[in-house]
């Protein structure tokens, strides 16, 4: 036989990364390759920090700025819609064998979005100088102006290019394809990384200076692979492109309804981050990073909790709901709560405490203003990991105009206490941190008020005393984190990754084991799976005499 040409090991490799796999095989995947990219992140900013946070605070923080317009863009226009009406809607299709009318669906919502997505890149290319000046830079000098518009013409065509992977990845979701799904967005880190170290010391034309282009194109780089490696995932799955809409495919109509409520309720999301971009553009150089560095961190654990246990509990709610058994959902509701709350407090305490050994990772030597405000953000930790299960309550039940209605509300209320504390009180960034703070406890108490008056009894006296315990247990745990990062005392002087990890480790591993010892004695169920599983591992089994 002979041997197997270069051309047809790729495709059999790519053949082998595109077959179903199973929910087991599927989370492992995805949930390794949130790790590295969060790695990979954490890399990119540690990178970037070092570079040009010490030594050129106007440029970091024009490249900041710099993505707040075409980010917004592509939130308000596309992640949020695809998030909850693509999918069931191609599903259903697949599901019945109709796939000529899945692929033009598919294809609709590849060139609609496609359409709307690039006109919105080239109004961001043309009004760039005026969204800098009057929108989310205006406290910037004028450098910064002019670097964070150059590098915002070049970050616009983003959107366009994020519209077409996101629908293509989603239609790798929905066949049950994760491979390149996965691996995309770690291309997209990648990209970034490149600009930082390669293209920032080649770049010097067109009047651009500090080198920090580089990174802008690095980002449109890393978007265009990450379109390459999620396009590999389509191979083999005969999927009938036209470059077409078809505007009669009830799909097509079915999606654009269900859109506009979920897209103002992720735009509004993100009219926050325009706001507080806008005003720490006002305060000293660097705040606009050092306020986004803090945001990051914070959203790491809101991702890795909230979202992930909220994701993975949904489907089985919604069935509680079709099945007629609404009790069921007020029970399946409170455990899934519960166990966010179990698991967001102590992280939330733990973070506070070790914020400065986690901000080092992110920066070298560390940084006071990134730590004081990521404690600040510990709160919305706590916050936000629970509103996702519980605007996702609302979802079950078919109800996307309540949370949306509550997050308009807050947010306005939020944006006065930020304008209020900033310019009133003189708070600074922290104003704006503390404002977060407010308009996260305000979603939460809203959403829970309507959640209480419609499913009676889902927070009762059981479930008070429970948080009560969680408080204590957390309340315990915090006195022994303190001692122990006082006792460590890490020095923040040119340290590297290698010398905060393990004192990290340390601080986590024994603030845990408090934890679950007090979760055990006051007993809390949601810490009985974990203990027994670690008394499986390491105690020795009992052998069975004969």
């Amino acid at each position: 036989m002979g041997e197997e040409n270069p051309k047809s090991r790729v495709q059999r490799v790519i053949n082998r990364a595109n077959n179903r796999l199973n929910l087991r095989w599927a989370a492992a995947v995805l949930a390794t390759s949130t790790f590295l990219s969060a790695i990979l992140g954490l890399y990119r900013d540690r990178l970037l920090n070092s570079m040009y946070l010490d030594t050129y605070k106007v440029g970091i923080d024009a490249y900041t700025v710099a993505f707040t317009i075409p980010d917004f863009m592509f939130f308000i226009l596309v992640s949020g819609a695809l998030a909850v009406s693509f999918i069931p809607v191609f599903n259903q299709r697949i599901a019945t064998g109709n796939k000529e009318s899945a692929w033009q669906l598919s294809s609709s919502m590849i060139n609609f979005l496609a359409l709307v997505t690039l006109g919105a890149s080239i109004l961001i290319m043309i009004f760039a100088p005026v969204l800098v000046q009057y929108v989310v830079g205006p406290g910037l000098n004028e450098q910064g102006q002019a670097l964070a518009t150059s590098m915002m013409r070049v970050i616009a065509i983003n959107p366009f290019i994020f519209s077409i992977t996101t629908v293509i990845a989603s239609i790798q979701q929905a066949v049950g394809r994760f491979v390149f799904f996965a691996l995309s967005p770690m291309i997209y880190n990648i990209g970034i990384i490149f600009g930082a170290l390669v293209l920032t010391n080649r770049i010097d034309f067109l009047g651009w200076e500090g080198g920090i282009m580089g990174v802008a194109l690095g980002v449109v780089i890393g978007a265009l692979l990450q379109l390459v490696v999620s396009s590999l995932g389509l191979v083999g799955l005969k999927f009938d492109y036209q470059f077409k809409i078809f505007k009669k495919n009830l799909g097509f109509k079915k999606v654009l309804r269900l859109l506009p409520a979920r897209s103002t309720d992720q735009g509004l999301d993100y009219v926050s981050s325009i706001v507080d971009t806008n005003l720490a553009s006002r305060m000293a150089e660097g705040t606009v990073r050092a306020y986004q560095q803090a945001t990051t961190l914070s959203n790491m654990p809101i991702n890795l909790i909230g979202v992930a246990i909220s994701t993975a509990a949904f489907p089985e709610m919604t069935e509680r709901l079709g099945q007629g058994r609404p009790d069921l959902f007020k029970k399946e509701l409170r455990k899934v709560i519960q166990v966010i709350l179990w698991i967001a407090m102590p992280v939330a305490a733990i973070m506070f405490f070790a914020r400065g050994y986690i901000v080092s990772i992110i920066k070298v030597g560390g940084d006071s203003l990134i730590a004081n405000l990521f404690g600040v953000f510990a709160l919305v930790i706590l916050l936000r990991s629970v509103f996702h299960i519980a605007s996702r309550s609302f979802y079950a039940q078919q109800d996307t105009k309540t949370p949306m209605f509550i997050s308009l509300g807050s947010i306005i209320v939020a944006i006065a206490f930020a304008l209020w504390f900033t310019f009133g009180l003189d708070m600074g960034a922290y104003g704006l941190a503390w404002a977060q703070v407010i308009w996260a406890a305000l979603e939460i108490a809203a959403l829970f008020v309507v959640m209480s008056v419609r499913l009676k009894g889902v927070f009762d006296k059981d479930f008070g005393k429970i948080v009560l315990k969680m408080l204590l247990a957390t309340g315990v745990m915090s006195i022994g984190t303190y001692i122990l990062v006082s006792a460590v005392g890490l020095q923040f002087v040119d340290q590297n990754i290698l010398m905060v990890l393990p004192q990290l480790l340390l601080i986590g591993l024994f603030s845990a084991i408090i934890y679950l010892a007090m979760s055990q004695a006051l007993k809390l169920e949601e810490s009985s799976s974990i203990v027994g599983k670690i008394k499986k591992a390491f105690l020795p089994k009992p052998k069975v005499r004969e």
